[in-house]
């Protein structure tokens, strides 16, 4: 039980750094500048800009990259390899919160006495659905936190998760590439 506690609190640590860490990148433009710079580089620069598309604090920028690196380029590669991009981040928020916060919050779950609550979040029809609605959010220019913390709390297994995040994140760099094309 002070293993739980403790796994609590190094998590919520965890969390509130990458915040804090998301805010200073944003805050004192170093963001923009890694991805300005990175845009130079064309299909690299797709790809380092993938990487910051997944989260809240770093979407905006890295849509912007990723437009002004589709429009003198192929939107296909840019989809590509920005997906790979956004795949590998996705991943690394997607077993974070797979393999420890569902059990943070299962675990303050059952001290707050709503065992009914907690099997709900047992049945495999309430997974499966987890599931579904994390990759709708993934496939939405929404950020992905939201939709990886479905998908994490319905145990999805890692080597279905990597092709599906690759895939619902080419589609939407894909789609926000086409719109830029077609508006520009």
């Amino acid at each position: 039980m002070n293993n739980i506690k403790y796994n609590l609190i190094k998590d919520a640590f965890i969390v509130a750094l990458s915040i804090l860490i998301a805010i200073i990148l944003v805050k004192t433009k170093a963001l923009v500048s890694i991805l300005a710079s990175s845009k130079e580089l064309e299909l690299f620069g797709s790809f380092i800009a993938g990487m910051f598309f997944t989260s809240v604090f770093t979407v905006a920028p890295a849509t912007v990259v990723l437009v002004k690196i589709a429009q003198t380029n192929s939107i296909f590669l840019v989809a590509f390899f920005g997906g790979i991009g956004a795949m590998i981040g996705d991943l690394i928020i997607f077993q974070f919160v797979k393999n420890r916060l569902s059990k943070d919050v299962l675990y303050l779950l059952k001290k707050s006495k709503s065992e009914r609550l907690s099997l709900i979040f047992h049945l495999k029809i309430f997974r499966w659905l987890l599931a579904f609605l994390g990759a709708l959010v993934i496939a939405s220019p929404l950020p992905d936190e939201l939709g990886l913390m479905m998908m994490g709390f319905s145990k999805m297994k890692t080597l279905f998760f990597i092709p599906l995040s690759f895939l619902l994140n080419s589609l939407g760099i894909l789609i926000i590439g086409l719109i830029a094309k077609a508006v520009i």
